[in-house]
């Protein structure tokens, strides 16, 4: 078969498999001419169904490599300096937001430098035409089908169709949100009744704070700390006994859940700050093995997890943010 005829095939059957999901998209609320004015414009897009096979949990048993480098290039000087300088520009309406939702300015802000480097690249690929292609593809088709269905009703919202552009998985604007997160969670922070995560750093602010709080955010409480062990530590009976039904073997890297007491009870000893609460609980994490920097993780670790999980994003998110507030 030539390449011009399969990519023919491909798009029949691409086109079938969107008109399979219509009644669905129309029983959720899709206007039925938004449905008619979207769909027949797609074609199917398989560089993003090559980008979601190379994913990392695509190789479940795939070796985990050092934090250390990872650290190095995502916590580097320059994204500190910009993440400082957006930390003045915007403190005034950081602190409104804080004051209103109790997460910290600087968590806020290094969500913002993590995600996009303060909106210096939020993705060129066309969205309805991203989760389309991945929905139709079917590794992910029940995510991506409601992604899809997610995007119709933001146009429907007003959303402008030319600004529906992000990353190949779906995610957008500056805190890369995907379609039903906007839905659920972005706010208009500045009260001009819109929610533009696009252009508008108040309303992206806002709405990272937002996702925050919706995820159980608890105020007061510090993401977690770099700790020093003791050179004979014990970790016999540290194991985690649970599963984690979501990502579990990024959470099966964290012990079980210790007060901040029984840290220290042990002979861990922060690095450059002091303990919590007695009663606050932590799990232990030592991301490169024992002997490098370990970390005790709070609650509000998990979170972070929650917007991306991964043990390497949250750490450097939380160490951003402590850098950016220094």
């Amino acid at each position: 078969m030539t390449t011009s005829s399969a990519c023919a095939q491909d798009d029949a059957g691409f086109q079938a498999f969107l008109q399979s999901i219509r009644g669905r998209a129309l029983s959720e609320g899709v206007r039925p001419g938004t449905f008619d004015a979207v769909a027949p414009t797609l074609t199917y897009n398989p560089r993003v169904v090559e980008l979601d096979r190379q994913q990392p949990e695509a190789s479940p048993t795939a070796a985990i490599p050092n934090f250390a480098p990872y650290k190095a290039q995502h916590v580097d000087a320059a994204r500190i300096a910009r993440g400082r300088a957006a930390y003045a520009r915007t403190r005034a309406r950081l602190a409104r937001i804080e004051a209103e939702t109790g997460v910290p300015e600087e968590i806020m802000v290094a969500i913002w430098g993590h995600e996009t480097n303060y909106g210096a690249y939020t993705g060129n690929f066309d969205l309805p035409r991203s989760l389309a292609s991945l929905a139709y593809e079917g590794r992910r088709r029940a995510l991506f089908t409601d992604e899809f269905i997610a995007t119709l009703k933001m146009i429907d919202r007003g959303v402008p169709r030319d600004r529906l552009k992000g990353s190949w998985a779906g995610a957008f604007g500056y805190p890369q949100f995907l379609p039903s997160v906007y839905l659920r969670l972005a706010r208009d922070g500045d009260g001009d009744g819109r929610a533009d995560i696009w252009s508008n750093e108040t309303d992206t602010l806002a709405s990272i704070a937002n996702y925050f709080v919706n995820a159980g955010w608890r105020a007061g409480q510090p993401w977690g700390f770099a700790v020093t062990l003791p050179a004979r530590f014990d970790r016999s009976d540290l194991k985690a006994r649970t599963t984690s039904p979501r990502c579990p073997r990024v959470h099966d890297r964290h012990s079980r859940w210790r007060t901040m007491a029984e840290w220290r009870a042990r002979g861990v000893v922060p690095q450059g700050r002091g303990w919590p609460g007695d009663s606050v609980l932590a799990s232990l994490i030592e991301p490169d093995g024992p002997g490098r920097t370990a970390y005790l993780l709070t609650g509000n670790y998990r979170v972070i997890l929650d917007y991306n999980c991964s043990n390497f994003y949250a750490l450097s998110v939380g160490l951003l943010a402590d850098e950016i507030a220094r």
